[in-house]
């Protein structure tokens, strides 16, 4: 048996690449739009990782709400530095939900309120603004 990838439904195709690829660094690997079945398949991985892959599904003109059920769970990325990961996404307008305090984990949600959570490669010491900053909403 071999992992493939995981599917996440997307709204907005653009919002969603800014997080995952301007936001986190992911690559496009390949894109299917299947006009007959009126989607969009778009597979992306970490330079590090190419096999590990997210498909992105972007249903066309679909009005269904896909809610922020907590069922799925969360995608999780190994970073090279998690304070300097979380500054970029913040400067990019995300909310940190959970920030580093500890110099080692935190959550940001993507666009469709997907948790993803961001684990540092070892361990950083505390530093301010993150280690004295207060959650912000779920993840």
């Amino acid at each position: 048996m071999k992992y493939l990838h995981t599917m996440i439904r997307v709204r907005d195709v653009d919002a969603s690449l800014r997080f995952f690829c301007e936001g986190l660094g992911l690559k496009e690997n390949r894109r299917m739009d299947n006009a007959a079945g009126k989607f969009t398949l778009i597979f992306l991985a970490a330079p590090e990782t190419p096999d590990a892959e997210i498909e992105l599904t972007h249903n066309w003109d679909s009005q269904e709400d896909y809610g922020s059920a907590r069922n799925f769970g969360h995608l999780a990325f190994q970073v090279e530095d998690i304070y300097k990961t979380c500054a970029h996404l913040q400067s990019m307008g995300y909310t940190i939900n959970r920030p580093p305090r500890d110099g080692h984990m935190a959550f940001v949600r993507s666009p469709d309120l997907i948790s993803v959570e961001l684990l540092q490669n070892g361990h950083l010491p505390p530093q301010e603004p993150w280690a004295s900053m207060p959650n912000t909403g779920v993840w």
